[in-house]
């Protein structure tokens, strides 16, 4: 069996750990982006104002 160093296993976390983040920060990017989701974020934004969410009397 192979015996990995502290330090390498370090290295490997924080080289491929950074990718995995900027590779999910794009992937959000894209999705919020996405010209498909607009009506959503839309209706998500607006929702919050609508006159039917009073509070309890």
């Amino acid at each position: 069996m192979m015996d990995i160093g502290h330090s390498a296993l370090v290295g490997f976390a924080k080289s491929y750990g950074l990718f995995y983040l900027i590779a999910f920060s794009v992937a959000v990017l894209v999705y919020t982006y996405w010209p498909s989701n607009k009506k959503r974020f839309d209706r998500a934004s607006k929702s919050i104002l609508d006159d039917e969410d009073k509070p309890c009397p």
